[in-house]
């Protein structure tokens, strides 16, 4: 099974919870309106080290391991992965996410090769707004989230 670990960015913010959710590049996405944890595939390092190494990688911002606090683990059965989540009470400014790229050949079939940005926008969601459009599957995360803020778990 595929592992994936990532970090889910949250705040308080007029007593509401909001989380920092991201929007897939490239032309398959473009024009979907489809949001996903900053997340990404490891193997050989910890899960909270490719967490911390795929946040930076999509967001252009750096956190500490004693900033994140476990979360927990999905598995998502529509890719048959296991997804490992940190939290961390941060307020990102979107203006300045800086995510890697990738290349592919588009059009398919054109010979033609392409690159476009991992994640092209960001946004801060209400946790209604964000179960709304985040990815299937990954609605589970944001549940557990909210239970914590519920329970009186989050400042």
């Amino acid at each position: 099974m595929k592992r994936s670990a990532g970090i889910l960015p949250y705040k308080i913010e007029d007593n509401k919870l909001k989380v920092y959710l991201e929007h897939p590049g490239g032309p398959y996405w473009q024009g979907k309106d489809r949001w996903s944890i900053c997340k990404g595939e490891y193997t050989e390092e910890r899960a909270i080290e490719a967490a911390i190494r795929e946040f930076h990688e999509e967001t252009g911002t750096k956190v500490e391991e004693s900033e994140l606090e476990f979360l927990g683990s999905q598995k998502l059965s529509s890719t048959n992965k296991l997804i490992i989540i940190f939290i961390i009470n941060k307020d990102i400014d979107v203006t300045k996410m800086k995510s890697n790229t990738f290349t592919i050949e588009y059009p398919i079939g054109s010979g033609e090769f392409r690159e476009f940005p991992e994640m092209d926008e960001a946004r801060w969601f209400t946790i209604d707004e964000a179960k709304a459009k985040i990815f299937k599957g990954q609605e589970k995360i944001l549940d557990k989230l909210e239970e914590r803020y519920n329970n009186g778990y989050l400042k």
